[in-house]
């Protein structure tokens, strides 16, 4: 053995003497074991990517080799940066597989346990992450055991094998290039544009957002999420004045004798098409809305997506604040856990997948007790598939029901799924086309897709209106909220709404309104109207979704907290502020240009959105 490693490649220098070709040799011997550890380094975090997903990913990363390319860089340019700057590639090495195994390692439980990857933004939260580590009973499977042992061997090797070291201006200049190369790499893992080509969707649901993200390896989307997080804050923020602006208000305690359940239900792409003249209905589709509004308080939601994005409007009113749909890692600040201050039970339901735009982690962050979804409720009523609303509705009524027994007043929230097109261009779902409207002129797929999301519009009123049934004849105080995400898919290129010659340009006033509005409704049962000692009855302003539980709480005769109290200001004058650069005054004007005041205003508003964000009540 002595021998062996008395060979010259395996030499701190080269001896003197030594031949230009056994010199050459001896250089490129120590560069190419090390540089080959890395690719190993690289490798390892692949098969460790997919965790419990398998070893179909992994292969899929093998077939592409832009991904196979992203993922092997940055353990070899931090190698290579490494040893130029330590001399010795043992020692590199082991600096290098720290992050990248440790990396690997926590992406991998992760995922088992949450089905939530790694991202960047999880390295600001170690702390949550050390909390979250403790609630679960740690393991090595075969596969981590050999990763690891396989870390380990690589350390082993270098330190035996790879034992010439750097000196002067060498060890510099690998340094500098690896330096050059980070540098010149940092816009290429930043593009959305990159990440988009080098998608691999072939075995994955391109719906889940956590396998999308491990489709591409483990390195490069951590390194792409880098800059989500750090967002950008708004023009002019400023992070003494937010506090200062929310420092004026106290969160508000809601009086005793007035804390009344509330059941919020968002339906998916559920909109009032009935002031759509050029529908010729053949029957009152809207019918039971309708008289539930006549007994309620409504109005129109301005939303910030159309025929997709459902989170945007569904966080903004959770959180109040504009830009809802952040990717939040940690506890955010929201009016569950305001209502969970004051003593409510926070919980919901959404009878889909729980990877779904990941509510399954994020509605914890938001303060929710308990969500049910698919894999935890559903799936054994529906035989594991998503539950539609004659299973969703009576489900989650008898859920309720069963709540309001405990002593503690209860916020639901809840979000349904039978809406979510695409709708059948080629047959009839719900009966027949001349069960909804008459209109013959048509194309046919036209006809399909329409007479499709009637005929699911009119069946979840349906449920609805059980659900109401049962709350009006409860003793509990129940206060109802519904309200629909955003208007519907209607064919690709909006083929449908083009046939009916309904105009979403946006130029006008009416066709912003065909665009961004659904409707929004607040209910009471009778225990509810006479604890609040109101009828909550009339026609309600139009809003945005982050203003709708701020006329909630005004309807209810609740303040809410500190910063529902400072966006009142900004809703009063501005009741829309749409994400896209328009609002609505309070005096019905739709603008696109603001004075100085409203600009003032939205800067205010958005500056305390990020604040709110960012900083947690707790």
């Amino acid at each position: 053995m002595k021998r062996v490693f008395s060979c010259f490649l395996f030499q701190k220098r080269p001896a003197e003497g030594l031949s230009p070709a056994r010199r050459r040799l001896f250089w490129a011997w120590n560069v190419l074991l090390p540089l080959g550890a890395a690719i190993g380094l690289g490798l390892l975090s692949l098969i460790l990517a997919p965790a419990q997903y398998g070893w179909t990913l992994f292969a899929d990363y093998l077939a592409h080799p832009g991904l196979i390319v992203l993922n092997l860089l940055p353990p070899v340019v931090l190698m290579a940066l490494l040893y130029g700057l330590t001399g010795r590639a043992w020692l590199a090495y082991l600096l290098t597989a720290l992050p990248v195994l440790g990396l690997s390692l926590g992406n991998y439980y992760k995922l088992f346990f949450r089905d939530d990857p790694v991202i960047a933004a999880d390295l600001l939260l170690l702390g949550e992450a050390g909390n979250m580590a403790g609630k679960y009973q740690l393991f090595l499977s075969d596969k981590l055991t050999a990763a690891l042992a396989c870390g380990v061997l690589g350390l082993v090797l270098l330190a035996l094998l790879a034992r010439g070291r750097l000196q002067g201006r060498p060890r510099m200049a690998v340094a500098g290039t690896a330096l050059a190369c980070a540098a010149a790499l940092a816009p290429v893992y930043a593009s959305d544009s990159v990440y988009q080509a080098n998608a691999n969707e072939e075995h994955i649901n391109q719906w889940a957002v956590t396998q999308q993200y491990l489709s591409r390896g483990l390195l490069y989307p951590f390194l792409h999420s880098v800059k989500e997080a750090f967002p950008t804050p708004p023009e002019g923020y400023d992070q003494r004045e937010a506090a200062a602006w929310l420092a004026d208000y106290e969160d508000a305690d809601i009086p005793e004798d007035k804390k009344v359940n509330i059941v919020g239900i968002m339906l998916e792409a559920f909109a009032d098409f009935s002031g759509f003249e050029q529908i010729q209905f053949t029957q009152d589709v809207y019918a039971d809305i309708h008289a539930l509004e006549a007994e309620g308080y409504s109005g129109n939601l301005l939303t910030n997506i159309f025929a997709g994005g459902t989170i945007n409007t569904e966080r903004a009113f959770l959180t109040g604040v504009g830009i809802g749909d952040h990717d939040y890692r940690a506890n955010t600040s929201s009016y569950a856990w305001y209502l969970k201050s004051q003593g409510y039970q926070t919980s919901g339901d959404h009878p889909s997948s729980a990877w779904f735009y990941n509510r399954e982690n994020i509605n914890e962050f938001l303060g929710f007790d308990q969500y049910r979804f698919t894999e935890n409720c559903y799936g054994a009523v529906t035989g594991e598939e998503t539950a539609w609303d004659y299973t969703f509705f009576p489900v989650l009524t008898a859920s309720i029901m069963e709540q309001l027994k405990g002593d503690a007043p209860l916020f639901s929230f809840s979000v349904s799924y039978q809406g979510h097109g695409p709708y059948g261009d080629y047959e009839c779902w719900w009966g027949e086309v001349e069960d909804y409207f008459s209109n013959t002129d048509l194309e046919p797929a036209s006809r399909y897709i329409l007479s499709n999301y009637l005929g699911s519009v009119l069946n979840t009123q349906k449920y609805l209106m059980e659900m109401v049934d049962t709350f009006r004849a409860s003793d509990e105080p129940i206060v109802l909220v519904v309200f629909g995400d955003h208007k519907p898919w209607l064919g690709n290129g909006n083929s449908v709404y083009a046939d009916l010659g309904i105009d979403l340009s946006q130029d006008t006033p009416e066709s912003f309104y065909h665009y961004w509005s659904t409707r929004y409704l607040i209910w009471a049962n009778s225990a509810a109207k006479e604890a609040l000692g109101t009828e909550l009855v009339g026609e309600g302003p139009d809003i945005s979704p982050c203003f709708l539980m701020n006329v909630l709480f005004e309807q209810l005769g609740w303040s809410g907290d500190a910063y529902m109290q400072a966006v009142n200001q900004c809703r009063e004058a501005l009741p829309v502020i749409h994400n896209y650069g328009a609002c609505l005054t309070a005096g019905g004007q739709l603008v696109r240009e603001l004075s100085d005041e409203q600009a003032e205003l939205v800067r205010r508003f958005q500056c305390l959105g990020y604040y709110r964000t960012h900083h947690f009540a707790g």
